[in-house]
């Protein structure tokens, strides 16, 4: 889909199909809908007052105009109840819209963006071209049949009425299409199958990133991660025959900004390792790498966004397979931190290669740590399907990632991590075990990790329940969802300007 923006007048813009939005009546008729009704003769009003349209959460509604109007079709699209307005209901309006328009065949559409609700163009189209990608995303690059039946948008016309308000929009467009690119990256390797998207892909990715956006790059293999006394990686990899990668991605090296690293858990497939899973629903573990996915997302958009910060990206990737040189229960494994983990749960896997990779972090010196993992089936239990768990050591920093999540609409709910939880995983052969009891299994992994992070103001996000997507919403499609992508963007961006 191409976005353009013109400087035109809606009244008056021959199109195929003009979008329009509206708020429940009885209200007055604002904005751009106040001066169409106008120019109009009371179109617009009188489909409301008829009651053909009423303006609820997700409503959509389309009216030809008959060759009255130069718009050719009229959507008008629900907001809800005007006092429950937000930019998340905003952008899921726009997602609904633009699936309106895709199923209904239609290739083109115009929208006029004018502030609403004390929100700003800029800010509006920013939020409404994110909603809009974000809804119509469709991962389609493995079919080969019907392909003829697979709608798209060709293109949205945003419209401004004067030089300013067009300047505006353009800018929000620019912000909302970065953003949107993001996670339409993170969503295709999830979606993408196990056998292409390994460790070595991964890399490759990262190292095309990289190229792509002048940043740093280095790829550690098996023997230089053992070497180093990554000994809890080493012990997850050696299980697959498939060649493990940590991947260190850096942006801004060397040029005086704060530093944030930023940790995402890539396991191409884990498949439990000798405490193998059960084999329903064992495909979507292709999804097990999703916090490196939002690493590589959130480190390109940063890139273009221009933030004025030096981050750090750290993926341990590797594939979690039974085989004669997997990690076994009751093994014991020594971090690179030099701490020992008994070996409970081979399935535990994804808290050990991120100890070693927290461990690495520390080498940075950064202001702030924040890994990303598909950690716990636990914190979906706690939160459900569309929430984030959220843990970590500094309340100032809890708070920043808060502050992100009412912005971006990727929710987060903040978990308890008491000391007391520590006892679960004391070990009588180790430093602690890799799992306790079945109590608290979403906090006992992260109390595992912060063991691995010293004093440094550190946030640990478990993506399990939004990172791979049954039940579609709005902004989410089934599948991958790119799950802490806006979330991280938002929060680097409040940090770069505060």
């Amino acid at each position: 889909m191409d976005i353009r923006v013109e400087k035109a007048m809606a009244e008056t813009y021959p199109c195929e199909l003009l979008l329009l939005f509206s708020f429940e009546p009885p209200l007055p008729l604002e904005g751009v809908l106040a001066s169409l009704d106008q120019e109009w003769k009371g179109w617009i009003s009188g489909i409301l007052k008829e009651g053909d349209f009423k303006g609820e959460r997700f409503e959509c509604k389309l009216f030809h105009t008959q060759g009255l109007f130069p718009a050719r079709r009229i959507l008008l699209t629900g907001l809800g109840k005007k006092e429950e307005f937000s930019l998340e209901r905003w952008r899921e309006a726009s997602s609904k819209a633009g699936q309106f328009i895709r199923d209904s065949g239609l290739k083109r559409f115009a929208f006029h963006i004018t502030k609403l609700e004390n929100y700003s163009e800029e800010v509006l189209a920013e939020a409404f071209i994110i909603g809009l990608r974000l809804g119509t995303y469709q991962f389609k690059e493995l079919k080969t049949q019907e392909l003829e039946k697979i709608k798209e948008i060709e293109e949205g016309i945003l419209l401004g009425r004067n030089d300013e308000e067009v300047l505006a929009i353009q800018k929000g467009c620019h912000l909302g299409e970065i953003i949107s690119k993001a996670v339409y990256m993170a969503r295709d390797l999830v979606n993408r199958p196990s056998s292409q998207v390994t460790p070595t892909f991964l890399a490759e990715k990262a190292r095309e990133i990289a190229q792509t956006y002048g940043m740093e790059i280095e790829v550690l293999d098996m023997s230089q991660a053992e070497a180093l006394g990554m000994g809890a990686f080493v012990g997850v990899a050696r299980g697959s025959q498939e060649p493990c990668k940590f991947i260190i991605l850096e942006y801004n090296k060397g040029k005086g900004f704060e530093t944030i690293a930023l940790v995402g858990k890539g396991i191409t497939f884990d498949s439990g390792g000798i405490s193998l899973k059960p084999s329903e629903g064992m495909e979507k573990m292709k999804g097990d790498m999703s916090g490196a996915a939002a690493v590589l997302g959130t480190l390109q958009a940063a890139s273009e966004l221009q933030l004025p910060l030096h981050l750090v990206g750290l993926i341990p990737a590797t594939e979690n397979l039974p085989s004669g040189r997997a990690l076994k229960p009751g093994d014991v494994l020594k971090t690179l931190s030099g701490q020992t983990v008994e070996v409970i749960s081979t399935d535990a896997e994804g808290r050990l290669i991120l100890s070693d990779a927290l461990t690495y972090s520390l080498r940075y010196q950064p202001r702030a740590i924040i890994d990303l993992a598909t950690l716990t089936g636990a914190i979906v239990i706690a939160l459900g399907d569309y929430v984030i768990g959220l843990f970590g050591n500094d309340e100032t920093l809890l708070q920043r990632v808060e502050k992100a999540s009412q912005q971006s609409g990727e929710k987060v709910w903040r978990m308890p991590l008491w000391e007391e939880y520590f006892d679960y995983i004391k070990s009588d052969v180790a430093d602690f075990k890799n799992v306790g009891t079945r109590a608290a299994g979403a906090i006992i992994g992260a109390i595992f990790l912060s063991k691995f992070v010293g004093k440094t103001p550190w946030v640990h996000l478990d993506i399990a329940g939004p990172a791979f997507i049954e039940k579609e919403k709005p902004l989410l499609p089934k599948g991958g969802s790119g799950a802490g992508v806006r979330l991280l963007i938002q929060m680097l961006r409040n940090w770069s300007y505060s």
